[in-house]
C-alpha cells in the first residue's frame, strides 16, 4: 500500500506540474483560464483512454503499478475537476452565461468524446 501511494503522489506531483504549465501557456495564447482547463480535461481524457486499453487491454504482466502510477497520480493531477467547477462559477459571476453554459458542455462532451478517441486509437493501433 506505501509503494502505491508514493507512485500516485510522484505521478500527481507531476500530473500537477503539467497542468499548472498547460493552463499556464493556454492563459498566454488566450487570456483566459478557462481555455486551459478545458485542454488539460479534453487532452487528459484522450490519454486516458489509450491508456486504459495499454494498461487493462493490451499489456500482460505487472501492469498495475504503470496504471496506478499514470492514470491516478499523472491523469489525476493534469485533469481537474475542481478548476472546471471554479471556471464555469466565474463564467457565471461575470454575466457570461452563454459562455458558461457553452464551456460546461463543451467540456463534458469533448471530454467523453476524447476518451473515445483514446480507447479506439488505442485498440487501431494494437498497442
Amino acid at each position: 500500500m506505501i509503494e502505491k501511494l508514493v507512485l500516485v503522489a510522484m505521478g500527481g506531483a507531476l500530473g500537477a506540474c503539467l497542468r499548472f504549465a498547460s493552463v499556464s501557456g493556454m492563459v498566454r495564447l488566450t487570456g483566459e483560464s478557462f481555455w486551459g482547463t478545458l485542454f488539460v480535461n479534453v487532452v487528459g481524457s484522450f490519454v486516458m483512454g489509450v491508456l486504459v486499453v495499454l494498461f487493462l487491454e493490451r499489456i500482460t504482466g505487472e501492469t498495475n503499478r504503470m496504471a496506478v502510477f499514470a492514470l491516478t497520480g499523472v491523469l489525476g493531477g493534469f485533469t481537474t475537476f475542481s478548476a472546471f467547477s471554479m471556471d464555469a462559477m466565474r463564467l457565471f459571476e461575470q454575466g457570461r452565461g452563454l459562455t458558461a453554459l457553452s464551456y460546461v458542455g463543451g467540456s463534458v462532451l469533448l471530454s467523453l468524446f476524447a476518451l473515445l478517441v483514446g480507447v479506439l486509437s488505442a485498440r487501431a493501433l494494437a498497442v
